[in-house]
């Protein structure tokens, strides 16, 4: 992308477009932008990083935009919000997000692209990781905090800009725009429902992953596996199964996992300061990428253990009461059985606080979610629904929490539905007993983080403690 023209970024708050945003500004773009939430006062501390970094913001009101400006918009973003009826009025030069994003990434000397249904964030952030910790200086785009990078002065650190050859990007299925990306190494997790129909999906990952000159490829995923018979240039990777790269041995951990690293080469022996055989599977990944852009299989191994993981992904936010409060971004079947599974390795009850991320995914996922919460809630486990986040727009409400929670419940299980989200966590303070995990999940909603952040201070507050700072 030329730096002729200013950018405006329509949602510039979003988890892909804040960093987009910085990606931009530190290359040197003029860079403004708008967000509903910015509005309506929602997560106040994003929106102040982006004035610190040089970004000006605008109510979304059309105000900000002008005719000499190429107007980026999320896919959350409609036709009828003010900034892009003026972009339109005024003959703006327009792109999606993942259009503007892509231009970047094909540009880049080395772009290794991430995908997958489940694990892209946390990939991308150990590869990132890998690549800092070995002096690489990368330049990554996270959808997600990455808590390495994270620091008080820049706490919203889900990008960065370095003057090595690496970009590393997660690409997204989910609005299709996994086609416009062309990487140079490409990462398969995982390939399951979510937002589409799976035949949809596979032609979206085997074209994805056909475009690369190296693939690092999950074969202990079946539907990975299927995707990689017209493929000559494959690096393997799998938790207890034959691969180019293995994990063996598995010692889980409350907060972290042991584990041994195979190859035909080599044996190491590794801990990763994140738990769950689903991070196994992640580092596995990660260091596959690394070693293809040239790092070393015990300099990419030694730099994952010291990665610390994601906000929002299996996130410890405190404990008060004897009660642990983890704040997720479980919201489809995959990511939220495997915190389920990760926190069943151990004693204790779970309440689940699980607002969905939208209607229109609640209706594809359904049966889904019904097989995976009746098949991985535990008997005493509770699973308390309010509606699913709803931020303006129109959507089609067919299938709602109250549904998947009246199914739940005759198929056995301890689920309620509380339409409303404080009420939802009313009754999880309400039932939480020490020896219990609270489990915020939900993705689209910045604020659950704030919820989480708050049930701790309840909770400690009702045990007499002092609050986790």
């Amino acid at each position: 992308m030329t730096l002729a023209k200013p950018c405006f970024l329509v949602g510039i708050g979003g988890s892909g477009m804040m960093p987009l945003a910085m990606i931009l500004r530190a290359r040197g773009h003029a860079v403004s932008g708008s967000d509903r939430a910015l509005d309506q006062g929602r997560v106040p501390a994003r929106f102040d990083a982006l004035r610190d970094a040089g970004i000006d913001l605008f109510s979304q009101d059309g105000s900000g935009v002008r005719a000499d400006m190429r107007v980026i918009a999320s896919a959350a973003v409609e036709q009828a919000v003010p900034d892009i009826a003026a972009a339109n009025a005024l003959g703006c030069e327009r792109a999606t997000r993942a259009e503007a994003l892509a231009a970047l990434f094909n540009d880049a000397a080395l772009p290794i692209g991430v995908a997958g249904t489940s694990g892209k964030s946390t990939v991308t952030g150990m590869i990132a990781w890998i690549l800092h910790a070995c002096g690489r200086d990368p330049t990554v785009m996270n959808g997600a905090v990455m808590k390495n990078f994270a620091t008080v002065d820049a706490p919203f650190a889900s990008a960065l800009v370095g003057g090595g050859d690496a970009f590393v990007s997660e690409v997204d299925e989910s609005d299709r725009s996994i086609s416009l990306y062309r990487p140079t190494i490409a990462v398969l997790n995982n390939v399951s429902l979510d937002h589409m129909a799976l035949d949809e999906l596979r032609t979206l990952f085997g074209d994805f992953a056909g475009r690369a000159r190296l693939v690092v490829a999950n074969v202990g995923d079946v539907e990975t596996q299927a995707l990689l018979s017209d493929l000559t240039s494959v690096t393997t990777f799998a938790v207890d199964a034959e691969a180019d790269l293995s994990a063996r041995n598995l010692v889980p951990e409350r907060f972290s996992i042991r584990f041994d690293l195979v190859t035909k080469e080599t044996t190491i022996t590794m801990r990763l300061a994140v738990p769950g055989l689903h991070n196994v599977s992640n580092a596995l990944a990660a260091i596959g990428a690394a070693m293809a852009a040239g790092v070393s299989i015990a300099d990419a191994a030694a730099a994952v253990e010291g990665f610390i993981g994601l906000k929002r992904r299996f996130d410890l936010v405190g404990e008060a009461g004897g009660i642990a409060v983890i704040d997720d971004f479980g919201h489809n079947p995959d990511k939220i059985a495997a915190t389920l599974d990760t926190l069943h390795a151990f004693s204790g009850r779970l309440l689940l606080l699980f607002q969905p991320h939208g209607y229109g995914p609640l209706k594809v996922m359904r049966d889904e979610l019904l097989v995976m919460f009746s098949g991985k809630l535990g008997l005493d486990d509770l699973l308390v629904m309010p509606d699913p986040v709803y931020q303006g727009g129109t959507v089609t409400r067919e299938v709602g929490s109250r549904e998947i929670v009246e199914a739940l419940r005759a198929a056995g299980c301890d689920a309620r539905y509380v339409a409303d989200r404080a009420g939802a966590a009313d009754v999880v303070v309400e039932q939480a007993r020490p020896g219990d995990r609270i489990i915020v999940m939900g993705a689209r909603d910045d604020t659950l983080s704030a919820l989480a952040a708050d049930l701790v201070a309840r909770i400690a507050a009702a045990a007499g403690e002092i609050p986790p700072l």
